[in-house]
């Protein structure tokens, strides 16, 4: 039997869009959050691999319901990194690869668990094993067509193409069947939190548009 399954979690679908932020200066990461939050982005995912992650994540995730930015760790690679980043308050676990023992143990907390995979094979061990999407990283080195093939034979797993991912090749992978995508530096990279938030509206109405 698969291991327990958490849904994606709701504001990942309304607004298509995981930002990503990855070795940002901890003293920013608030103001980038109402940045993000501004610009309709429903979803903040902070890399373990940042300064002061966890004291970020608890931070962020005391100010923020989970219905308007809900607040994810990723580069989780132990179990023990998963049980820390949940204890902290994150709400969506992201690897950048398939360790069918996070995935249980996230899914056993409750918490949404995205794997990273960049074959079928690993995309089905990670779907059997309980994850609730499965992270396409890095997405820029196969495209949309990739989606498109793997909708083929696994129309059932979620795909969240991530790694290179901007306004300008989102929507293309959003059309070809992805649930949501995964954006770094494009749209956290500058730090401003009006630029965020102006990236972050005009990416979720491409997103949303690429979806109807």
């Amino acid at each position: 039997m698969p291991n327990e399954r958490t849904a994606i979690p709701s504001p990942v679908l309304a607004g298509r869009t995981i930002a990503i932020g990855r070795g940002l200066d901890p003293g920013r990461t608030m103001e980038i959050a109402e940045g993000l939050a501004a610009g309709g982005v429903g979803a903040f995912e902070l890399t373990l691999n940042s300064p002061d992650a966890l004291g970020a994540i608890r931070r962020l995730a005391a100010r923020f319901s989970a219905d308007t930015l809900v607040i994810g760790a990723g580069t989780v690679l132990t179990v023990e990194a998963a049980e820390a980043a949940i204890d902290a308050g994150a709400r969506f676990i992201v690897m950048p690869n398939v360790d069918p023992a996070v995935i249980e143990v996230v899914g056993r907390r409750g918490i949404a668990a995205f794997p990273g995979c960049f074959t079928p094979s690993e995309a089905l061990l990670a779907w059997r094993a309980g994850a609730s999407a499965v992270k396409l990283f890095p997405a820029s080195a196969v495209g949309p067509t990739f989606i498109r093939e793997m909708r083929g034979p696994f129309p059932e797993i979620p795909i969240v193409p991530t790694g290179g991912i901007t306004i300008d090749n989102g929507p293309a992978f959003i059309s070809a069947g992805a649930v949501a995508v995964g954006i770094g530096s494009w749209l956290t990279g500058s730090g401003d939190p009006a630029e965020i938030g102006e990236r972050g509206a005009s990416l979720v109405a491409a997103l949303k548009a690429a979806r109807a």
